[in-house]
């Protein structure tokens, strides 16, 4: 019996004080947060919540803890005190140097130097169109026959090319003829008319030489120079009209290369620049020249401008058509700020480098770059020369620099200039921004 009282005893007091933990825990306990939030961390020490992020997503920032768009718990970003104690820039990201040493930050000093002067560019053998002839029919005619039957086929010079029956200039080599052996001078003035209208019918010298004159005899015509008969519009047997085309004749002596500058080469580039074209089907050869002139004309596909170059080619070894690099040799300039091809930052917008302070503060700086030769790149506006740019590891900073807000104030500087809170960058730099 008096086992069974304890027993009882006990159970009731068990019983007394778990009522007492619940209803105390209740009255004491904060109350409950909204679904889809989480508690907000006290403020430890010297550091303020600026804003809340999600780690997938640092570029946004909200003003309340919780759940991001994208389901994640957000997590705080912390102002530090230190970096605004210490008076830096409202531009500038601080990282300390245990951090700087872990991305592998490597700096190099901004030098002003001479860029190489040479410039290597593709470009095109083309026909010299100064040395381009077209053998037309001056009168109506039948081609009765052809010396020439297939395009490109080299020719010499008053080679024949082919051979007309045309009355009208039979009659006039008739006139001409029979005025031959005239004395009086009304009879000379006559011959030479005769003459005359020959040379308007566009027969040469030559031509009238190796006529055959005579009611229906042929005329045959002759190249003016040696070339190549590029075009051949005509076949035997085909009757032609004054004015019509019978064949295209290209001279092979000199000819056009036409070289693709990027605009910023062009700007460097005048008449009389000394050239040097080298083909890769005739290695160890070379073909000296000069530019003769920028055409006025950007390519809409390349941006490019073509440079127009005189070559000799009195061997004929250059073919139009052969692809052929392109050494130009400007005149040396003058010493400009440089920075070697992997500090630069190309988003598409603007082009920007990081410049490595004092302190380990780091500061983003948009540049306007000019031409590249050897490695180093002209930096026309945004540097002077002495400052140290990162090469290594830039990208991690200017990804810090964006979650903190540091690049949205460099653009605002660049358009109007406005003050706006700084922020450092600690261990983490793929943005996670604690």
């Amino acid at each position: 019996m008096k086992r069974a009282l304890m027993m009882l005893t006990t159970a009731f007091l068990v019983v007394m004080l778990l009522l007492i933990g619940y209803f105390g825990g209740r009255h004491h306990s904060p109350p409950p947060l909204p679904a889809g939030t989480a508690a907000s961390p006290p403020e430890s020490g010297d550091k303020k919540v600026l804003y809340w992020y999600d780690t997938m997503a640092p570029q946004q920032h909200f003003d309340k803890p919780g759940l991001s768009p994208m389901g994640m718990q957000m997590v705080p970003k912390y102002a530090d005190k230190r970096l605004a104690d210490e008076g830096a820039a409202k531009d500038v990201v601080r990282i300390d140097s245990a951090t700087v040493q872990n991305l592998g930050v490597r700096t190099v000093s901004v030098e002003r130097r001479v860029l190489a002067s040479a410039i290597r560019v593709p470009g095109t053998v083309t026909w010299d169109l100064r040395q381009a002839t077209t053998i037309s029919a001056r009168v109506d005619a039948v081609i009765d026959k052809l010396d020439v039957r297939a395009p490109y086929t080299k020719v010499a010079a008053g080679a024949p090319l082919a051979e007309l029956l045309a009355p009208q200039w039979n009659s006039a080599l008739a006139e001409y003829d029979a005025l031959q052996h005239a004395q009086s001078a009304d009879a000379k003035d006559l011959r030479a008319a005769a003459r005359e209208r020959l040379r308007v019918l566009g027969l040469t010298p030559a031509d009238i030489q190796s006529s055959r004159h005579g009611s229906g005899a042929s005329i045959t015509l002759h190249t003016p120079q040696a070339g190549v008969v590029t075009t051949l519009d005509v076949r035997e047997g085909q009757r032609v009209t004054a004015g019509q085309t019978l064949m295209t004749l290209n001279g092979l002596s000199t000819v056009w290369v036409e070289a693709a500058l990027p605009q910023t080469a062009a700007s460097t580039v005048r008449s009389g620049t000394p050239v040097t074209v080298t083909v890769d089907a005739l290695a160890g050869r070379a073909f000296r020249g000069s530019v003769e002139t920028l055409l006025p004309e950007i390519d809409a596909m390349t941006r490019t401008q073509r440079a127009r170059i005189v070559l000799d080619n009195s061997d004929d070894a250059l073919s139009p058509g052969m692809f052929v690099s392109v050494q130009l040799n400007p005149a040396r300039g003058e010493a400009v700020p440089v920075v070697p091809d992997d500090a630069l930052i190309a988003t598409g917008s603007q082009t920007r480098v990081i410049v490595a302070e004092d302190g380990g503060h780091f500061r983003a700086i948009a540049v306007h770059t000019g031409r590249s030769a050897g490695g180093y790149t002209e930096v026309r506006n945004g540097l002077t020369g002495g400052e140290q740019v990162v090469v290594s590891g830039q990208f991690l900073i200017d990804s810090e620099a964006s979650l903190s807000g540091a690049l949205e104030r460099l653009n605002d500087h660049t358009a109007a200039p406005a003050p706006a809170a700084s922020a450092p960058m600690s261990g983490m730099p793929m943005g996670d921004g604690r």
